[in-house]
């Protein structure tokens, strides 16, 4: 068996986020960055996988910019077998992301597709259903647990009501919640292997895709401060407050 994993460079969760001053975006000079937290729960589930003798190989994919091959460079030390880089501008849309998915997808003919839910940096949570829908593949979203057959995967999803369990037939597209396993870190003689590791180039020209935008981002604004809260004397005044202003209840 064959795992294909997609991982996006993002700006790293621990760092501040700072809008331009134009309103044109995020700034990400001189910002350090890291790999999107949910693909890192994906490769270490896919390592997982590997490790328990149910799978041959693990193919790392980012799309983006020359710096994205630093995010498939972690990916490979973390235990990852081979990567495939495809150049693209920094801000490509979720559905162009699926649609070079795809193309590696039937180039590489890999059983199981893992990325994370979503990406930090812009919360679209979309191009995991939308390679699902390309390929006509089965999908599981939210992933909390994986429990990988012969020619099926039984999954653990994270729903409004608790969770869900279900059967997919393979080839299936699943997305990992943070939930899912807890990253290993890589260790240095592994990030020295990772640097003999081979990266496959490619560009939206060899896989014959048209990535022109479809959304225009009109202006990123930061969100409003929090007001200070109102402290209520007893439970009479709480619930006129939550009754006449909030009109809650």
């Amino acid at each position: 068996m064959k795992i294909l994993v997609a991982v996006k460079r993002v700006i790293d969760y621990n760092v501040q986020i700072r809008i331009k001053t134009d309103g044109s975006g995020v700034e990400t000079e001189n910002v350090k960055m890291s790999m999107n937290p949910p693909d890192e729960n994906a490769v270490e589930e896919a390592l997982r996988i590997k490790e328990a003798g149910k799978a041959e190989e693990i193919i790392i994919v980012s799309i983006g910019e020359e710096k994205s091959k630093e995010t498939i460079r972690t990916a490979l030390a973390m235990g990852a077998d081979r990567g495939i880089f495809v150049s693209t501008p920094a801000n490509i849309e979720p559905i162009n992301v699926a649609k070079i998915l795809q193309k590696i997808v039937e180039k590489e003919n890999p059983s199981i597709v893992l990325m994370g839910k979503q990406a930090i940096d812009d919360d679209c949570n979309q191009t995991g259903q939308m390679l699902s829908a390309l390929l006509g593949w089965s999908q599981g979203t939210f992933i909390s647990k994986i429990e990988v057959g012969d020619s099926s995967i039984s999954i653990t999803r994270e729903i409004d009501e608790g969770l869900e369990m279900l059967k997919l037939n393979l080839p299936s597209i699943i997305t990992c919640d943070l939930r899912l396993n807890e990253p290993r870190y890589a260790s240095l003689p592994n990030i020295m292997k990772a640097k003999k590791k081979p990266i496959e180039d490619l560009t939206k020209e060899d896989l014959g895709v048209d990535i022109t935008p479809r959304i225009k981002q009109l202006q990123v604004e930061e969100p409003p401060k929090r007001e200070k809260g109102i402290m209520v004397k007893d439970v009479t005044e709480l619930v006129q407050k939550l009754k006449n202003e909030a009109k809650v209840i």
